[in-house]
């Protein structure tokens, strides 16, 4: 079986344990069977979609990825229990309002309350800066970017660390 993935999927799928496929930003161009792909990837072709924003979805794409293709997880410094299960409570007195599914996911999985008025936080993509200058503004220094594509890491374990890092500590610092 000839798989294909995108560069943002490629090391979830070394994770797995799978060492053979190809990578190609454009999997729909190339002469694969299968594609694995982010969740919000369009493709024509025969595709497994994942999640890799939380690093409980991280962990839940390579079990599943596994699971599928009969590999076995590739030894790596990802450390689940850093990430997946800390007692966050505290966070949920922080009112956030989030622009984007992914990072929805995020603010989530840290605890944080999402509001739509009044926040105490407001929470984007670099991508949408353009389209949310007057709140920005409005905000002031109450704004969090988060970095995307080409201004984040492709490796998903590393991405979701910079991302979790930088809400952390910018929201946690809450007078």
């Amino acid at each position: 079986m000839k798989i294909v993935t995108t560069p943002m999927c490629e090391d979830v799928l070394k994770l797995a344990g799978i060492m053979e496929f190809d990578t190609n930003s454009y999997p729909d161009s190339t002469n694969a069977d299968i594609a694995i792909v982010l969740s919000e990837t369009d493709t024509t072709m025969k595709s497994v979609k994942i999640k890799l924003n939380t690093f409980t979805q991280i962990k839940t794409s390579v079990e599943m990825l596994q699971d599928m293709f009969g590999t076995s997880k590739i030894e790596s410094n990802f450390d689940n229990n850093k990430y997946i299960g800390l007692d966050r409570s505290k966070n949920r007195n922080i009112k956030v309002k989030v622009y984007s599914n992914f990072l929805r996911d995020i603010v989530t999985d840290l605890r944080f309350t999402i509001i739509y008025d009044d926040p105490d936080y407001l929470v984007y993509p670099d991508y949408m800066k353009d389209l949310l200058s007057n709140e920005i503004v409005t905000m002031g220094d109450r704004v969090v970017e988060i970095p995307t594509h080409k201004n984040a890491p492709k490796n998903p374990i590393k991405r979701a660390e910079m991302r979790y890092k930088l809400l952390e500590k910018k929201l946690c610092m809450k007078p």
